[in-house]
């Protein structure tokens, strides 16, 4: 490298969901999302969520990358969020440090997010609750981050395994947290209307006292089921 990276580098123009297309996807859970998306598009298991019972949210993306033990790209994100927005933060998978604590989720809750997840880890977490900011995280550490930068917001990252951009859509509840790329989301949500119905048809047979689903018999009566002694 010839010269050191900018502190801070800022994307603040980018298109956003809808209205009309963040509606689609309200009430709707993470699973569902997924089976819309061909079984993918969830983040690593190991992003936990720090929320309330009952919480589910499907927003904006505002990206964001703090480079390890530093967190001045999520101050930034202040600056750069828009009312409703949820900020995905990537942090290389960093936690022997806290991304952040109470006080940052607070201003960022302040600013008009929504939502905050990290593939690092945040601490200060009875703060956390108490600030009403749902959050999706990599772990809890007490240790101390620096604000000197470098850090991206904006940009495209990976968080969780997954690519990320600003303007995408999220998904996100007790289950993980699911990505859908903005070109994408008219489609999935065509698709997730269709699933969510079938899953409320089958709920209703389930609850009703179904024991076996019907395809169960048609594998368990072919070539592909062989039975031993």
């Amino acid at each position: 490298m010839l010269e050191d990276p900018p502190v801070l580098t800022i994307r603040r123009r980018f298109p956003r969901p809808s209205e009309t297309q963040l509606r689609r996807f309200r009430g709707a859970y993470t699973a569902q999302v997924v089976d819309a998306m061909d079984g993918r598009g969830a983040m690593d298991p190991s992003i936990k969520p720090q929320i309330a019972p009952g919480v589910s949210i499907a927003a904006p993306v505002l990206t964001a990358f703090a480079h390890p033990a530093d967190n001045l790209a999520l101050f930034a994100c202040i600056d750069v969020l828009a009312a409703g927005d949820v900020v995905v933060c990537a942090a290389d998978n960093y936690r022997q440090t806290a991304l952040t604590g109470d006080l940052l989720t607070g201003m960022l809750r302040n600013a008009g997010a929504i939502g905050l997840v990290t593939d690092g880890a945040v601490r200060d977490q009875d703060g956390i609750e108490g600030m009403g900011l749902p959050v999706w995280h990599g772990g809890v550490s007490p240790n101390s981050p620096a604000r000197v930068g470098p850090g991206t917001v904006g940009l495209d990252i990976l968080c969780g395994g997954v690519a990320v951009s600003s303007g995408d859509l999220v998904v996100a509840d007790r289950d993980g947290v699911v990505i859908v790329p903005h070109a994408r989301i008219d489609a999935v949500a065509d698709r997730l209307e269709a699933i969510r119905s079938a899953e409320k048809d089958m709920e209703a047979k389930v609850r009703a006292g179904l024991a076996r689903p019907v395809w169960l018999d048609d594998v368990i009566h072919s070539s592909k089921a062989k039975e031993v002694d």
